[in-house]
């Protein structure tokens, strides 16, 4: 049996803190702090085996199966798990760590779209 189950209520939701998650770790581990753990930096597997001595909890198994197909943002894994943005830095920092994921910073701020546009999309989507 797994050291890490999912303890669901089902009018509740998730009945485990995310501190427990990470095990009570608020920041990624030392070598993943140099990279940009940005809410839009993408994540996207290496390719390479967990490590024998890799501990990998449910929650780093789902981070993994997030961007299995293709690379994805921070912020959208966080709302893919259901878990905080700083929890999944610290799974993410993890994986990191055991040589599973790469992180790639954010485009250029020229790059990414201004406040107006995205303000109009979030105004489209609350219209549908």
């Amino acid at each position: 049996m797994s050291r890490e189950r999912e303890w669901v209520d089902e009018e509740a939701g998730p009945v485990v803190r995310p501190y427990a998650v990470t095990r009570g770790r608020t920041r990624p581990a030392a070598k993943a702090l140099s990279t940009v753990l940005d809410m839009l930096a993408t994540v996207s597997l290496t390719g390479q085996p967990a490590p024998a001595n890799a501990e990998l909890g449910a929650q780093h198994r789902r981070l993994l199966n997030c961007v299995v197909q293709h690379a994805r943002p921070v912020a959208e894994i966080a709302g893919e798990l259901d878990l905080p943005v700083a929890v999944v830095r610290v799974l993410i920092g993890d994986l990191i760590d055991y040589g599973l994921v790469v992180v790639k910073a954010p485009r250029s701020k020229a790059a990414t779209p201004t406040e107006s546009l995205l303000r109009e999309v979030i105004n489209g989507l609350r219209a549908l």
